[in-house]
């Protein structure tokens, strides 16, 4: 596994890091938890020390299976945890409702239910999961430095804010990290964020590298998701944005001959090879995906490789 330094946090990540939405037990179809807890214990074999979870993953659940799946090894993790989308529980079968909320008070409330489902003293990386339209960013980022001085957060950071957001804080933020969408497929969430980030010396987490598992290439036009799945409900994987995929899968089918590498590898790598990215995030259901997904760090990608995915790339927007 590769290291590199979480922008000025002081926090050493390995550049792969675990997706752990899918310890929440919704939103993915049938997920076997027995495995997906394998898989937590494999990443840390393999080197993997960033964890990436959220509050409303589950509802609290994806944070208490992480934190019993990591054992005592947690206090040694690089957790990520997210808050800012509150919840009302709905009746039993149906989705909770949900709703943007990085007031002060949700906050700090948040931060004290994450302690205790994690159980450890303090959060490594603490994100504002979405922005909040109602409570200014400024107000948000004044609790979390209040909570990083209570020690209760060690560093803190934003995921899915647009760049004017970040830059109104700048001066109130001495480091930071920023969580963004960032593949093959989704380029324009990070086209500016990642940058502006790397040149602010703050630390740029990636999810959604593979696209939902799309660019694993084991996904086609005729693939078919349960409501229980939400790729059933993405519009990557409707009909009409298989003519986009395929002209992207095959640019990365042509890299991977090459490179003799899953298709997977050279999209992760793809993102890894960005100056301003420090981890990809990837989620994965079994330790054979842990494996896949930890040896992309050893494909690399040059000129040509990067120029036959552009191709592919812009083959798919004429």
């Amino acid at each position: 596994m590769e290291y590199v330094s979480l922008g000025g946090t002081g926090l050493l990540a390995s550049r792969i890091g675990l997706g752990c939405e899918i310890l929440g037990g919704t939103d993915w179809g049938n997920v076997d938890p027995e495995q997906a807890v394998l898989a937590v214990h494999h990443a840390i074999d393999v080197g993997i020390n960033v964890f990436d979870t959220a509050d409303v993953y589950g509802l609290g659940k994806s944070e208490e299976a992480l934190s019993h799946a990591l054992g005592d090894r947690r206090h040694d993790m690089i957790i990520v945890s997210k808050c800012g989308v509150n919840w009302k529980a709905s009746s039993k079968g149906q989705r909770a409702a949900t709703f943007r909320d990085c007031s002060p008070e949700h906050i700090r409330f948040s931060v004290e239910a994450s302690l205790r489902r994690l159980r450890i003293e303090s959060i490594p990386v603490y994100l504002l999961h979405w922005p909040d339209p109602k409570t200014p960013i400024e107000e948000s980022v004044e609790a979390l430095l209040q909570c990083k001085e209570e020690g209760k957060i060690r560093s803190f950071g934003f995921s899915n804010f647009c760049l004017d957001s970040l830059t109104r804080v700048r001066d109130m933020v001495d480091t930071a990290v920023v969580e963004v969408p960032y593949s093959l497929l989704e380029r324009s969430s990070g086209a500016d964020l990642i940058p502006y980030a790397h040149q602010s010396g703050w630390g740029v987490l990636c999810y959604g590298v593979l696209a939902q598992g799309l660019l694993t290439g084991k996904y086609s036009n005729e693939s078919e998701f349960t409501e229980a799945d939400r790729r059933h409900r993405l519009a990557h994987f409707a009909a009409e944005a298989w003519r986009t995929n395929d002209q992207i899968l095959s640019g990365l089918r042509k890299v991977a001959l090459n490179k003799k590498a899953e298709i997977s590898q050279v999209a992760i790598s793809w993102v890894l090879s960005h100056p301003g990215v420090s981890v990809a995030l990837v989620g994965a259901r079994t330790q054979g995906q842990v494996d896949r997904n930890a040896a992309a760090v050893d494909v690399s990608l040059d000129q040509h490789d990067l120029g036959v995915l552009l191709d592919a790339h812009e083959a798919s927007d004429s």
